[in-house]
């Protein structure tokens, strides 16, 4: 939501895109350090659960590089994939390398959108006031809705039930 007010002069482009950058970036690192340094010990007590990742993890190994460029973008993954990466035994420096270049693409990408749209629509920020729950249900819908197509096309094309 700052991003849409960036045109009104109450927030920096720059530094927007900054905070954006760091919040996923240090989410993302935790989770990556969970899988890294428990991921495998997790899923060993755990066999159904272990079946489960195991189609995620086969399809990450596949496809390893269009993944670390773009799961910032695959909403209803952001905290599974980095867990994976973690347990796929990449580097922390090859992580770091990654993790920063495509979070600050995501990061300038949703500022930017964001820009554009509260220029576009003229928010102000009593728009926001008024409409809050309206603002956090569709964002939650809208989340859902892709989270939920991406989920049933990553898992037909892992080919899990």
């Amino acid at each position: 939501m700052a991003s849409s007010l960036i045109h009104r002069g109450l927030f920096n482009f720059p530094f927007t895109v900054l905070v954006a950058f760091f919040g996923s970036f240090v989410s993302d690192w935790i989770y990556y350090l969970i899988g890294r340094l428990n991921g495998k010990y997790f899923l060993a007590k755990r066999p159904k659960l272990n079946a489960k990742v195991k189609p995620v993890t086969d399809f990450f190994l596949h496809h390893k590089m269009q993944i670390l460029f773009s799961y910032r973008f695959l909403y209803g993954f952001r905290i599974l994939i980095p867990i994976v990466i973690g347990m796929s035994g990449l580097r922390p420096l090859q992580y770091l390398f990654y993790s920063t270049v495509t979070g600050l693409l995501w990061a300038t990408a949703v500022s930017t959108t964001g820009y554009w749209i509260g220029r576009l629509l003229d928010l102000k920020v009593q728009s926001f006031e008024d409409n809050i729950l309206f603002i956090i249900l569709g964002f939650g819908s809208l989340g859902f809705l892709i989270g939920y197509v991406i989920k049933h096309v990553a898992m037909k094309k892992m080919h899990v039930d």
